[in-house]
């Protein structure tokens, strides 16, 4: 619960200033991936479904990869404030 808190709360503050923004639409991808997720823990032969998460999965990935390329600030931002990727340690 506390993922989807820190999401509603980048929402609202993206919602006022740019529902355009890759942080934005990472945001909200990733609220719909973890809604399809719990969605199909519940119906796993629901094959429409796992279509579109994949989907959804590869356009958050591309955005992701654009905005690293970008600025690498605001893409470990991004990644820290929704906890989507593992933090590489060496």
């Amino acid at each position: 619960m506390v993922k989807n808190s820190v999401i509603s709360i980048i929402s609202q503050k993206e919602n006022e200033e740019n529902r355009g923004s890759v942080e934005f639409q990472v945001s909200s991808f990733t609220t719909k991936i973890r809604r399809l997720t719990s969605h199909l823990e519940l119906h796993k032969k629901d094959f429409s479904s796992q279509r579109g998460l994949r989907k959804i999965l590869g356009k958050r990935q591309r955005l992701l990869a654009y905005l690293s390329k970008r600025s690498r600030r605001r893409y470990k931002e991004v990644i820290n404030e929704l906890d989507i990727r593992e933090i590489k340690t060496r």
